[in-house]
């Protein structure tokens, strides 16, 4: 029996909360992942080339890391297991597991080990080179007995294990099929983001979780409805020992396919950045849900509101719960704003997920009583000058201190559920004082919006955005457009 499948939000953010009480152990393919960002105005005079001229580099955990990182931003605990070089590349991985409290004792550095980077070069958010420096090659045959021991003795601390198979070595010649068969006899249940199209090298596992091309190349044929996805993902149960595949379908979602059941869960809408590491913060999410009690269709639908979120960021990426809460809330229709509504200290830790993942955050404050065009125009330019806008709304206190008695006419709750509803706007924190400025310290927000009906110097909380390094712009108004105009015209109505 197929079905489309969205559950109720309750049972989904139960399941969030108790990501703190899980330990997840992770084997595989750790990469150091560079992006490298810059313009390009002209060709090269030496071949027929653009010229990259950059402007700015990060670098982050890729692969297994990747999966390490979307663990503990969402508050759990992983366990780390690889081999990789005593080389640059390795070091700067170890210095990134411990700068996020991760134990590193299970990772082991060897000099005739070169560690897999990934550079992307991009112009204008459009990636134009990717550079990898690798070598694929299976573990020594006392690499593996050092992982092996590693592994054995991190199991009993672990709730649930992820293999991540990039194919980079690590889990190659049957070592994969070992640990699998470890987990077997310790009755942890084991999770496999797969590569290539032999998955008899994973028979055994818990569950596989290709993506619907992956899936395809695993049963040799193309697969795209939900009853090919089906169809495929039940020979390579039949034909692995799987208890189930979670198949993940891009724009369509995902399928969880057992062998007497299949559900699919649509995905949102969004708007797609980089889908660069997507599929490590879904196993992650998965992992951390089922760990957590959930069943395997609530753990997908965790899962596939935790890759919506980072395919709309720029890198490898990962999510925090105050993102994948939000998530799960706009998925649910008429109550999906509520989730943007913020108090001021988890805007604090938003806007500093942001900043992290390398997003400039915008922001703009106003009573917004009478919601109008203009105020709509103002926003939209907001979220123009920046990739997430916070709003910091006058509390009703605050309204009736600067407006007069009989302000606002709708209250706080009212008006930042309808803001909160605007695509433009990405959160909203009610403010107690008069002016936005103790906010704005909080925040310390890359851009501060404000009309044009002020100048820089007018602005509050000016001085302290540029003190910061941010900057203030200053955007036109829609001539007579205001919420006292509004109320004057009822009044003259009536």
């Amino acid at each position: 029996m197929i079905k489309h499948y969205l559950p109720s939000p309750e049972p989904l953010h139960r399941t969030i909360a108790r990501f703190g009480d899980v330990t997840v152990l992770v084997v595989g393919d750790f990469i150091l992942d560079r992006f490298v960002s810059g313009v390009i105005e002209r060709i090269s005079p030496e071949a027929p080339i653009p010229v990259l001229h950059g402007k700015g580099e990060t670098a982050n955990m890729g692969g297994a890391g990747n999966v390490v990182s979307n663990i503990v931003s969402l508050g759990a605990a992983a366990i780390p297991v690889s081999v990789i070089g005593a080389d640059q590349a390795g070091n700067n991985l170890m210095r990134m597991l411990g700068e996020i409290g991760v134990d590193t004792d299970g990772i082991l550095q060897r000099p005739d080990r070169m560690t897999s980077s990934k550079s992307r070069f991009s112009a204008l958010n459009q990636q134009v080179l990717r550079f990898d420096e690798e070598e694929i090659k299976p573990l020594t045959s006392a690499e593996r007995a050092k992982l092996i021991d590693h592994f054995q003795a991190a199991l009993g601390r672990a709730d649930i294990v992820i293999l991540s198979d990039y194919g980079k070595g690590i889990l190659l010649d049957g070592v994969a099929g070992e640990l699998i068969a470890i987990c077997r006899n310790a009755g942890k249940p084991v999770l496999v983001d797969p590569k290539g199209r032999d998955y008899a090298r994973y028979a055994g596992a818990t569950a596989v979780t290709p993506n619907r091309k992956e899936l395809g190349e695993a049963v040799a044929r193309k697969v795209f409805g939900d009853d090919e996805i089906v169809a495929a993902a039940r020979d390579l149960i039949a034909e692995h020992d799987f208890e189930f595949i979670v198949a993940t379908r891009s724009e369509k979602g995902m399928s969880v396919v057992s062998a007497e059941d299949a559900r699919h869960i649509s995905t949102q809408a969004r708007e797609v950045f980089d889908v660069s590491g997507a599929g490590d913060t879904v196993i992650a999410s998965f992992a951390l849900s089922l760990a957590a009690g959930a069943d395997r269709v609530h753990a997908a639908v965790i899962a596939n509101a935790a890759g919506g979120v980072v395919v709309g960021k720029r890198g490898t990426a990962r999510l925090n719960v105050e993102e994948l809460s939000g998530a799960l809330f706009r998925s649910h229709g008429p109550v999906a704003h509520t989730d943007a509504i913020l108090d001021a200290n988890a805007a604090a830790r938003m806007v500093a997920a942001w900043k992290d993942e390398g997003l400039t955050v915008g922001f703009t404050n106003g009573c917004f009583d009478i919601l109008h065009a203009g105020h709509v125009s103002l926003l939209h330019a907001a979220r123009s000058q920046c990739d997430r806008l916070v709003l910091g709304l006058n509390s009703d206190d605050s309204v009736r201190r600067l407006k007069g008695a009989g302000r606002p006419v709708n209250n706080q709750h009212d008006r930042a559920c309808v803001l909160a509803a605007l695509a433009s706007v990405d959160a909203v924190v009610v403010f107690e004082e008069d002016t936005p400025l103790k906010l704005i310290e909080a925040l310390l927000p890359d851009i501060l919006v404000k009309g044009a009906d002020y100048t820089i110097e007018t602005v509050v909380g000016a001085d302290v955005v540029q003190k910061a390094g941010g900057r203030v712009v200053l955007v036109d108004l829609v001539a007579g457009k205001s919420t006292t105009n509004t109320i004057g015209k009822l009044r003259a109505a009536n």
